[in-house]
C-alpha cells in the first residue's frame, strides 16, 4: 500500500483536543473510503463501548434491511394504483405523473439535512423517526381530499424515506467498513425485494378491500409496527460503530481540493440525467402498459415487480464496482438502459417480452447505475469531503427524479409514449453516458488502492 499506516495503537486529537484512541489495523484492510466524512465527530463521546457480536450485529443488519424494504414497497404501491386514484380525483395524466415520482422530492430536500442529522446525532435515533415519518405520510395520503395536500402526504413520505436512506447506509457503511461495497449491496438485494413485492401485495390488498386506500393503511401501519422492533432489536454498537476511527488517514495530494470538482459535478449531473430517465419510466410505466398495451391493473403491477427482481442484482453491482473502473461499468449500464427503452416503447413487445424488458431496467438501472453513481461520487472527493459529496448526489439524483413522471407526463401527449420513451428513457442516458467520459478514476480516492492489485 502507498498509504501510511499506524503500526500500532496511537492517539489522534479529537473535536476538542482529547486523544482518541485509533485502531492498529493496517491500512489495506480498511476501505479507502470508509474514513468517516468528518475527522472528529461531536458525538464521540456518545460512541457505545465494546463492538457488537456477530449476532447482534446479524439481528441489527436484518432488522434495517427489512426496514428498507418496507421502505421500497411505499415507493412502489403508487404507480399500479395511480390510474384507479387518478380516475377518482380526475386527475390529468400530467397531475398522476408528478404524483407518482413527488415523494423524491421530500428525498432530495431532506439529503444534505439528513447528511448534518447523521453526524451530529445517534444514527439510531435517526432512523427510528424517519421510519415514523414517512409512515405517517404513507397513512395521511388515502385523506388527501385533493391533489395539493396529496402531493404534501407524498412529499411528507419521501423526507422520511431520504432521512431513513442518509442514516441507513453511513450505519451500515460504517459498521462493515472491510466489505461496504457487499454490505450496502444486502440493502441494495432488500430494496429489490420490496419493489417485486409492493406493487402486486399493494394491488391485492386493493382488490380484497375493494379501495386502493387498504394499502396504504396496511403498510403504513406496518411501518410504526416496525419502528417499535427497530428500537428494541437494533443496537447502537451497531448504528453508531466507527464514530472513533478518527486519526486514521493517507495523502491524497493528487486529489482536487475542493468536494464540488470536475468528478463529483460530472457524477452528479449523470445521475441526474440517468434518475430523469429512470424515474419516468418507473412512474408511467403502468399506465403506459394499461393504456397502450391494454393490460389490466394486476398485469400492469406485476410487470413493475419485474424491475424489482431486476433491482435484486444490487448485490452484485456493488461488489463489482469495488473491482473494476465504475466509469466503464456506468457507461455500459447506460448504454443498456437507452437500448432497453427502444425495446419498451419502439418496440412495444408482447406483455412477456414487456417483463423481460422490465427486469432487465431494473439490473441495469437500480442493480448498477444507481449504487455506482452512488459510491463513485463518494470516491471523487477526498475522505473527509464524503458528506458533501452525499449530500449532492442525493439532490441531484432524486431532485432529477421528483419532476421526471412530470416531464414524462408533457412529453407524451407532444410526442406520444414513442416519441416520449425515445426522448427521456432513450436519449437522456445516452447524454448522462457522454457526461462520464469525462470523469477521471485516476483521481479517485482509491486510485493508489486499485493501482497495488
Amino acid at each position: 500500500m502507498s498509504h501510511p499506516t499506524p503500526s500500532g495503537a496511537s492517539q489522534a486529537p479529537g473535536a476538542a483536543g482529547h486523544a482518541v484512541p485509533t485502531y492498529p489495523e493496517p491500512m489495506d484492510a480498511i476501505s479507502v473510503d470508509a474514513i468517516p466524512a468528518s475527522p472528529a465527530p461531536s458525538r464521540v463521546k456518545n460512541n457505545p463501548e465494546g463492538k457488537a457480536s456477530k449476532a447482534v450485529a446479524a439481528v441489527s443488519l436484518g432488522v434495517l434491511a427489512f426496514t428498507f424494504m418496507l421502505n421500497a414497497m411505499d415507493r412502489q404501491v403508487f404507480p399500479p394504483l395511480l390510474t384507479t386514484i387518478s380516475n377518482e380525483y380526475g386527475f390529468s395524466l400530467q397531475s398522476g405523473g408528478l404524483l407518482a415520482t413527488i415523494f423524491t422530492l421530500g428525498m432530495a430536500v431532506a439529503g444534505i439535512p439528513a447528511g448534518f442529522l447523521v453526524e451530529r446525532f445517534s444514527r439510531k435515533t435517526v432512523l427510528v423517526v424517519s421510519i415514523v415519518i414517512y409512515s405517517l405520510g404513507t397513512l395521511a395520503t388515502p385523506l388527501a381530499s385533493s391533489w395539493g395536500d396529496m402531493a404534501l402526504y407524498r412529499i411528507i413520505s419521501g423526507l422520511g424515506e431520504g432521512m431513513q436512506a442518509a442514516a441507513l447506509f453511513a450505519a451500515v457503511g460504517a459498521f462493515f467498513h472491510h466489505r461496504r461495497g457487499l454490505a450496502l449491496g444486502v440493502l441494495g438485494f432488500a430494496f429489490g425485494l420490496g419493489a417485486i413485492f409492493g406493487p402486486p401485495l399493494g394491488v391485492t390488498f386493493a382488490g380484497q378491500f375493494g379501495s386502493w386506500r387498504s394499502p396504504f393503511i396496511i403498510f403504513g401501519l406496518l411501518g410504526l409496527l416496525v419502528v417499535v422492533v427497530a428500537a428494541l432489536a437494533v443496537s447502537r454498537k451497531f448504528t453508531e460503530r466507527a464514530i472513533s476511527m478518527t486519526g486514521v488517514e493517507g495523502s491524497y495530494d493528487y486529489m482536487p481540493a475542493k468536494a464540488y470538482n470536475r468528478n463529483s459535478l460530472a457524477i452528479a449531473a449523470a445521475s441526474g440525467c440517468g434518475a430523469l430517465a429512470l424515474y419516468g419510466f418507473l412512474g408511467l410505466y403502468p399506465t403506459f402498459l394499461t393504456t397502450q398495451l391494454h393490460v389490466s391493473t394486476a398485469q400492469s403491477a406485476l410487470a413493475l415487480s419485474f424491475v424489482g427482481l431486476g433491482g435484486l442484482a444490487g448485490l452484485f453491482g456493488g461488489w463489482i464496482g469495488d473491482r473494476i473502473n465504475q466509469r466503464i461499468l456506468l457507461i455500459v449500464s447506460l448504454v443498456v438502459m437507452a437500448v432497453i427503452g427502444v425495446l419498451i416503447y419502439q418496440v412495444q413487445a408482447s406483455f412477456a417480452w414487456q417483463c423481460v424488458f422490465a427486469c432487465l431496467m431494473g439490473v441495469f438501472g437500480t442493480g448498477v447505475f444507481f449504487p455506482n453513481t452512488n459510491s463513485a461520487i463518494q470516491r471523487a472527493v477526498r475522505p473527509h469531503q464524503v458528506g458533501r459529496a452525499a449530500g449532492l448526489f442525493v439532490t441531484c439524483y432524486y431532485g432529477s427524479a421528483a419532476f421526471s413522471g412530470l416531464l414524462f407526463a408533457a412529453l407524451v401527449p407532444m410526442l406520444g409514449w414513442q416519441g416520449a420513451g425515445l426522448l427521456q428513457v432513450t436519449v437522456l442516458p445516452l447524454v448522462a453516458a457522454a457526461i462520464m467520459l469525462i470523469v477521471q478514476t485516476s483521481l479517485f480516492n482509491n486510485a493508489a488502492r486499485a493501482g497495488t492489485h
